[in-house]
């Protein structure tokens, strides 16, 4: 059975007849010099996968530190989900510290994370109530208003609760951590949704 031409087959024939088609050998060269540069120039992310009480958690790291942690969907989502303008590669050294870090908060939610992250995929004010809830500890929670209102922002608690969904790095920056007035248990970006957040914050000692 003969191939079904497409509009992009006539385009390209078009094209080529138009401008010529380049060698063969230029086409090759090309595609060296572009699989040199994406090598040796390309943002490098690194990742790994750490088994935890929550499942497979994954963790990915760029130059400025911990830019991903996603749990609850497959490894294919998961890389999917990265820069893909970055060179992926599975380095687990790399995030040797953040894997024990992560290990340990499961078994001492008391001890803070104090591992640098990458927030650039957010915006400023995202990237500042971010920053703003890695300081509440373990055990306590603040509503949404209290976050706006450190922030200066006292009518923003809904700018808030897109900052917390917005959270690339949860666990480490401790959204869970973020409830409704009167400490209703609302939405959470993390795998298991606010089953998880519950969870969370059982483990922690802020419910019973």
């Amino acid at each position: 059975m003969m191939k079904e031409r497409t509009v992009d087959d006539t385009l390209r024939e078009q094209i080529e007849k138009a401008i010529g088609a380049p060698p063969e050998d230029a086409v090759a060269r090309s595609r060296r010099r572009v699989d040199a540069w994406f090598a040796g120039e390309a943002p490098l992310i690194a990742w790994d996968a750490v088994e935890t009480p929550l499942g497979l958690i994954y963790l990915a790291a760029s130059r400025e530190g911990v830019c991903s942690v996603m749990w609850g969907r497959s490894e294919a989502e998961f890389l999917a989900s990265l820069d893909p303008l970055a060179r992926i590669e599975r380095r687990p050294e790399a995030l040797a510290a953040p894997a024990a870090q992560l290990r340990a908060y499961f078994e001492q939610p008391q001890r803070p994370f104090d591992v640098p992250v990458d927030l650039s995929s957010t915006t400023p004010f995202q990237r500042r109530a971010l920053q703003l809830i890695r300081a509440i500890p373990a055990g306590t929670v603040w509503t949404y208003k209290q976050v706006a209102e450190k922030l200066g922002r006292p009518t923003a608690s809904r700018a808030v609760g897109q900052a917390m969904a917005r959270n690339p790095v949860p666990i480490i920056i401790p959204c869970h951590r973020v409830v409704g007035s009167g400490g209703s248990l609302t939405g959470y970006g993390g795998g298991g949704g606010i089953a998880t957040k519950r969870r969370l914050l059982q483990l922690e000692g802020a419910l019973r």
